[in-house]
């Protein structure tokens, strides 16, 4: 870790570019833009979810590929900032392109693509941010501070669905919103205007509220010339992945985080889809549960910096793990028409109740182990591996079976023709990656 001492001001902008990049997890990924495009720009659910499935497999492989290059050409260079505003112009002017998803649209493949730029482009900053959080404090201040970023994220996650739900989107029934007013700007719910108006507002939070880490966080020095960068970052990639089965117990934990957190991102990304088809969601109920899944992620991600400051991120991330496993059984078990297999009257709101709780669950869970994670990584690779190269491989590892875990659900999803089934694969990842977790050791474990 850097001895610089980072200012308040410059710690506290790190964490805001978690707040300004939530919203294409919360409103994109997630609550709104994905189960609009399923249900309503493909025009059949199924069809739909499969089809998300795959474009979201070929940015997981993409980013898995070229994450630990670039972390490794990183390293070598020095300043993450450069790195992280190519990746920024990516990312807007892919969320932009997402007005143009029109129910029945001609250009879905179009759509997809700007998706696409998006997602990586997302992804690819997140590497780069991340790899900043070693230099922001004391080691024993990590978890904390990653903690406390995630939260904020989750609370701008928050905030930016409550817009959407006052601003933009009709109540169930109505025409008009929350405030009693028509969605602003004349947008036209018939034509997924509402949904589609998702995209352009994640591009505009993101340029607003990403400027203060580049103006107040600071930045490695600068090391070498790109061209050299290259060079001595793909060998430098090389030495470390043939001597990283001797680099204590890294491996194992990058196996380990591989399985569950692509098991946390299908529940994720097919959340919200799956209660669109399942239980005939609308656009409100889909951001009612968005705003309460983001409010308990934030309040987990905050309890799980301190549960991993007073106790380390092993038993944060174990606990969240066996919370989301009972989470995905939950949510699998629960139709319009039965509930752990025993049947409800019609009309019931049960269901619905057990899925919003179950999004809370998601939330706080999912809030806590994503945070945990990423401290957990700095703990591994510290003393072993330059830190950008091993958020670099963290990537890697959290994309390595992104793509297998979303095409398993589409090819679930298609043979079975249902959305119950298609979800399964999301368990036994969990359980594998829980199982592998088991043999990981801190550094408090190696030295006990």
């Amino acid at each position: 870790m850097s001895e610089t001492t980072v200012s308040k001001r410059g710690v506290r902008s790190w964490m805001l570019f978690d707040w300004a990049n939530q919203p294409f997890y919360t409103l994109i990924i997630t609550f709104i833009f994905a189960p609009y495009f399923a249900a309503e720009v493909t025009g059949d659910a199924v069809q739909g979810q499969a089809l998300w499935a795959r474009i979201t497999a070929i940015g997981g492989l993409t980013v898995a590929i070229l994450a630990p290059i670039l972390g490794a050409v990183a390293d070598q260079s020095g300043p993450r900032k450069p790195w992280i505003a190519v990746f920024s112009v990516l990312f807007v002017f892919g969320c932009c392109g997402l007005w143009l998803a029109a129910p029945g649209t001609e250009n879905l493949w179009l759509v997809l693509a700007l998706f696409l730029i998006a997602f990586i482009g997302s992804e690819f900053m997140l590497i780069f941010t991340n790899a900043m959080l070693p230099d922001l404090g004391p080691r024993e201040e990590i978890g904390r501070i990653s903690g406390s970023g995630w939260a904020l994220g989750y609370v701008g996650g928050v905030l930016v669905l409550i817009l959407v739900l006052l601003l933009l989107s009709p109540s169930p029934g109505k025409e008009t919103t929350l405030l009693g007013i028509n969605p602003i700007l004349g947008l036209d719910p018939q034509a997924g205007e509402p949904a589609r108006a998702t995209g352009p507002l994640t591009a505009l939070w993101f340029a607003v509220f990403a400027v203060p880490l580049f103006l107040y966080t600071p930045d490695a020095p600068r090391r070498a010339q790109v061209s050299g960068a290259v060079t001595k970052g793909l060998r430098q990639l090389g030495r470390t992945l043939v001597a990283l089965p001797a680099k204590g117990t890294l491996l194992i934990y990058l196996l380990a985080s591989m399985i569950y957190r692509d098991a946390l991102a299908a529940l994720y990304i097919f959340g919200g889809i799956f209660a669109k088809g399942i239980l005939g969601w609308g656009l409100f109920e889909l951001g009612v549960f968005g705003i309460i899944a983001a409010a308990t992620g934030a309040v987990g991600a905050w309890i799980g910096g301190r549960a991993d400051r007073s106790f380390g991120p092993k038993p944060v991330i174990f606990v969240s793990i066996i919370i989301l496993m009972a989470v995905a059984a939950t949510t699998l078990l629960t139709t319009r028409s039965h509930i752990f297999g025993l049947p409800v009257t019609e009309g019931s709101g049960l269901p619905d109740t057990i899925f919003f709780f179950c999004g809370a669950m998601i939330g706080a869970a999912g809030g806590a182990l994503q945070a945990s994670s990423r401290t957990m990584l700095v703990h591994q690779a510290e003393a072993h591996v330059p830190m950008t190269e091993a958020f670099g491989l963290y990537a890697l590892s959290g994309k390595a079976t992104a793509f297998i875990g979303p095409a398993a659900i589409g090819i679930a999803t298609t043979l079975s023709g249902s959305q119950r089934l298609g979800i399964t694969p999301v368990i036994g990842l969990f359980a594998l990656g829980l199982f592998l977790l088991l043999w990981v050791k801190t550094r408090a474990e190696v030295t006990a």
